[in-house]
């Protein structure tokens, strides 16, 4: 590890002080992001049954997965769903076991409907048609799994982490989950966009507002009043800068003509999603920053250096923040294929530490550590999207 460790210094986080910056999330409604939920739902249950019926864990990749919108009549006091969405799960995986063959496509569609159920419960069942064509995995990169005492890496690839971010970073990360918990009037389908601009924060956020949790447009206005204020307090309360914060800006309350919704989905009105079009492994779309294209979502949690190499140089950033103090960090992780998963062909560290061998325990330690984020992503301990 010590030829392939290269460590930069700097004396500050580069995005922090520049005059300007974008910070995207698209909440875990987004049809991007249900996408990336089933994908990783449908890789976690065929990673635990692989493994409780063959004692480890067989190749498998189902990143790919497609959502086609379906249609609905909201109207205030509630409305109805006309045509249900599509949900179509894709990939690859290992089918047959010693003549065994392994029942991929029903796993699939049930891990498919429980994370959708969980994710979603305005959603019913009905209003979801579940369609799965997994196909059968490569035998090349199956081999990758059983060649050898460790795994292997299935692809030449690169994953991208920093911490501890921005304080925009931060906040915005931070939104989406709160206004779930706090406003039952308002749908999983969020997204929020901060454009800072030097001291000043602009906020857009796009709230779908279930139609049975409100009887009249006064009403509608009124939780949108509700998230522009629980956006305004904390982006305050998480930052120094100076905020304002615009909610649903597209409607038109003299068309009549808001952002009302049956399932609290955009994905009931026209809006498509598939994977990996969304937020990155840390929940983040930051432009201002390096970033993978991979989709973590999905892929297998053993070999695939698409999913491991972005989740692991998280956690060597965070280790640096957390426990050594750097106010910035970013770690790039390549790989090779057909080599051990826990030997990157090159780590590349950016920090404001000093301490080059802290930085060098910490990429190792997290290394040696690899089989540990396996487990934690198989437990779904671990946010990929």
């Amino acid at each position: 590890m010590r030829d392939a460790l290269s460590v930069r210094t700097v004396d500050g986080d580069p995005v922090a002080r520049a005059p300007v910056e974008f910070v995207e999330r698209k909440g875990v409604g987004h049809p991007d992001s249900l996408c990336d939920g089933i994908a990783e739902a449908v890789s976690r249950t065929l990673s635990r049954f692989y493994r409780d019926e063959f004692g480890r864990v067989l190749h498998h990749n189902t990143d790919k997965v497609h959502l086609g919108a379906g249609r609905a009549d909201p109207a205030f006091g509630g409305g109805e769903v006309l045509e249900p969405i599509y949900v179509l799960v894709g990939g690859r995986a290992t089918t047959r076991v010693d003549g065994q063959r392994i029942p991929v496509d029903d796993l699939a569609t049930a891990a498919a409907r429980d994370y959708l159920a969980e994710t979603v419960p305005e959603l019913d069942a009905e209003d979801v048609v579940v369609d799965t064509r997994i196909g059968r995995t490569s035998a090349d990169l199956a081999d990758l799994f059983g060649r050898g005492d460790r795994p292997l890496a299935n692809d030449t690839s690169f994953g991208v982490g920093h911490a501890p971010g921005t304080q925009t970073e931060r906040a915005v990360r931070s939104l989406e989950p709160r206004i779930h918990r706090e406003l039952a009037a308002v749908g999983k389908d969020v997204k929020v966009m901060a454009y800072r601009r030097g001291t000043d924060v602009s906020v857009t956020v796009s709230a779908a507002v279930i139609d049975r949790h409100v009887t009249d447009v006064a009403d509608y206005r009124r939780v949108v009043e509700q998230v522009a204020t629980l956006a305004r307090d904390h982006f305050e309360s998480q930052t120094d800068l100076s905020v304002s914060v615009s909610v649903n800006a597209a409607d038109d309350y003299d068309a009549g003509s808001v952002y009302l919704t049956t399932t609290g989905l955009s994905a009931e009105g026209g809006d498509d999603g598939s994977v990996g079009r969304g937020n990155r492994a840390n929940g983040l779309i930051t432009p201002y920053r390096p970033m993978s294209l991979e989709a973590a979502a999905g892929k297998n949690p053993v070999t695939h250096v698409g999913k491991l190499y972005n989740l692991l140089s998280l956690r060597v950033a965070r280790r640096l923040a957390d426990r050594h103090g750097a106010t910035h960090a970013t770690v790039h992780l390549l790989s090779r294929i057909g080599t051990p998963v826990d030997q990157p062909l090159a780590a590349d560290v950016t920090t404001t530490l000093t301490d080059r061998a802290a930085v060098r325990d910490a990429v190792a330690a997290e290394l040696a550590d690899i089989d540990q984020l396996t487990e934690d992503v198989i437990h779904g301990r671990v946010d990929v999207f």
